[in-house]
């Protein structure tokens, strides 16, 4: 849909729609640019103050994606208000205003609106030195890629409507959803100003395959995927054997299919949960190879569970994925 939509001509619009970036970037002077996001979606728990947690991390998630740092955010709210107590709408903008307070940026307004089904999300503000501005694109080949949280999310989100999900299941996904990414992007934006980040996404909507074919083609490269290297969920494979996925999860891997090899020995299952559609999934770096160990010692000290998954490798022909069972 966005191919239809007029190219910006402002030469201070650094970053628009054009290359699926995780937010539009404009520079108001030689050393200061604007981030700004938007994102808001229905319940993906059964926890109002949770959900608020959950929405306003993946919103926040796209500045840190972008290597910049949040100023402020706006409410965006659509609730039912003849239907559903106030009092679920107060715990979730508690928990937004909570990750807010944990992402050092100030709720200052909103808007909201009577909705047959609860939404919730954020727009927020951020700011970068135009020079520093880290995109999903510019991976370049040798690069090894490094992603900071396990995938998963959004086939447990299903498994939870289903009443399929264990507590512990539940546990998990909630605390992973609600986790800023702010530890690895500040991580991530200190390690580019040395040159040792070359693009950088957040895994979200369009799955691991989905935001790594972003990458690919827009840098021009291939990408190499170790499929036993990727972090997954306790539970997740099983659960998508028995086709508990969502249908974003389904539509990403009719998207992405054309663009990627699957090795031999790639469980079928896997295929699946490669391209599971998150919510505020980690993020996922392409790092020059002698720089990968630095980086992730330096993400470990902060707290960031992250792991090499993979490698960019010259694009034969179109830009690709091939992802390899060992």
């Amino acid at each position: 849909m966005l191919r239809d939509l007029p190219r910006s001509e402002d030469p201070r619009a650094l970053v628009g729609h054009e290359t699926s970036d995780d937010a539009a970037v404009y520079a108001i002077s030689d050393d200061t640019a604007i981030v700004e996001t938007v994102d808001f979606f229905t319940p993906v728990v059964d926890d109002p103050y949770w959900f608020g947690r959950i929405a306003a991390a993946n919103a926040f998630s796209d500045v840190w994606a972008m290597g910049a740092r949040p100023l402020f955010a706006l409410n965006l709210v659509g609730f039912p208000v003849q239907k559903l107590p106030r009092d679920v709408l107060a715990a979730i903008l508690r928990g937004g205003a909570d990750t807010a307070r944990d992402a050092g940026a100030p709720i200052l307004g909103g808007h909201s609106i009577d909705d047959p089904e609860p939404k919730y999300g954020m727009a927020v503000t951020g700011v970068v030195h135009p020079q520093r501005v880290l995109r999903n694109v510019g991976a370049r080949p040798g690069d090894r890629l490094l992603l900071t949280k396990p995938l998963g999310s959004g086939i447990l989100s299903t498994a939870i409507k289903r009443q399929l999900a264990t507590a512990a299941q539940i546990d998990r996904v909630t605390e992973l959803m609600a986790r800023l990414n702010r530890a690895a992007g500040e991580v991530l934006a200190q390690a580019a100003t040395a040159g040792d980040v070359h693009a950088l996404t957040d895994v979200t909507g369009f799955g691991l395959l989905g935001h790594a074919w972003e990458m690919a083609k827009g840098s021009g490269v291939a990408l190499r995927l170790s499929a036993a290297a990727v972090p997954v969920l306790e539970g997740v494979v099983d659960l998508a054997r028995q086709e508990v996925v969502p249908g974003g999860s389904k539509a990403n891997v009719a998207w992405v299919e054309p663009h990627v090899r699957f090795g031999p020995g790639v469980d079928p299952a896997l295929r699946i949960v490669l391209a599971d559609a998150q919510t505020n999934g980690g993020l996922l770096a392409s790092v020059p190879a002698g720089r990968a160990s630095a980086t992730l010692t330096a993400l470990a000290a902060a707290g960031v569970p992250a792991v090499e998954i993979g490698e960019v490798v010259v694009a034969e022909g179109e830009s690709s994925i091939e992802v390899t069972a060992g």
